[in-house]
């Protein structure tokens, strides 16, 4: 079988055959949402932009290096499967959409690619940011199980994922002091009740690390356990926190598997401020 991120050189590298790359021994569900949703199959890429949404901003990055071809984790248009027929006169939309068309730059979206890695490459991505690599004992196709190789508190680990992803916050549940040993790694929208409580029931974790997910189902749950006497925690990172890293690791992949056009990360910066 063909390494998944094996060296391929290309003159003039075209966008199928990147997305052939990207999705090689993939089986992607039926209703999947990874499509080309602007520019064509078979233009010639004059340089790649890897980010986890490809905001207004993103898009003048990729025109500003002369780059024509945006990989990114969600759809540029505002809802999960990028349908566009309810904002054909919203003008933000459409002053978006001019801009992409005019420039010729094609979007291709991987979500459900990078999540069917083994292992998924979107935790990958935060693990490996994070320098938990070493600490992993448990993996599922869900999420990553750390154990901290002693005893540490929910402040320490809230103080490690600001340092090491540059953020300014990230909300806690349950108690900054809190003791941990174990803690469970979500990426995205994984932070729902019924991802997270199972975990803490038989996985024996002290601390759940989420980007988000429902605030009535987790994070109650974290509460009432804590008012019960138990020592539980929930860290919410952010859905575009803790999914970015995973994006730059694909985009250092690409790097080295296409050394014949530019490959380039670009990081948004937090949607969210806090004031």
């Amino acid at each position: 079988m063909k390494d998944q991120f094996s060296p391929e050189k290309s003159k003039e590298l075209q966008v199928q055959e990147v997305i052939l790359h990207l999705t090689q021994d993939i089986t992607l569900p039926e209703n999947t949402v990874d499509q080309l949703i602007t520019g064509s199959a078979d233009q010639v890429i004059t340089g790649i932009v890897v980010t986890f949404m490809p905001t207004q901003h993103v898009i003048e990055q990729a025109i500003q290096q002369g780059a024509n071809l945006i990989i990114a984790h969600e759809s540029p248009f505002y809802n999960h499967h990028s349908a566009t027929d309810w904002l054909a006169t919203d003008p933000v939309y459409t002053y978006k959409r001019n801009m992409i068309d005019q420039a010729g730059i094609a979007i291709f979206r991987c979500h459900d690619i990078i999540h069917r890695y083994n292992p998924d490459g979107i935790t990958e991505g935060l693990i490996f940011d994070l320098g938990w690599n070493t600490y992993v004992s448990q993996r599922t196709s869900e999420t990553d199980v750390v154990t901290f190789p002693e005893e540490t508190t929910v402040r320490a680990v809230a103080q490690q994922l600001k340092e090491h992803l540059g953020l300014e916050y990230v909300r806690i549940a349950g108690g900054p002091e809190t003791v941990c040993r174990r803690a469970a790694v979500l990426v995205g929208f994984r932070g729902n009740g019924h991802v997270t409580i199972p975990l803490v029931q038989n996985k024996h974790i002290d601390l759940i690390i989420a980007g988000e997910g429902f605030e009535w189902e987790t994070p109650e749950y974290i509460r009432d356990a804590m008012q019960q006497g138990t020592s539980k925690a929930l860290i919410m990172v952010g859905h575009a926190e803790s999914e970015a890293p995973g994006m730059k690791l694909l985009a250092d992949r690409l790097a080295a598997a296409f050394p014949a056009v530019e490959v380039s990360f670009v990081q948004e910066r937090p949607v969210f401020e806090v004031i």
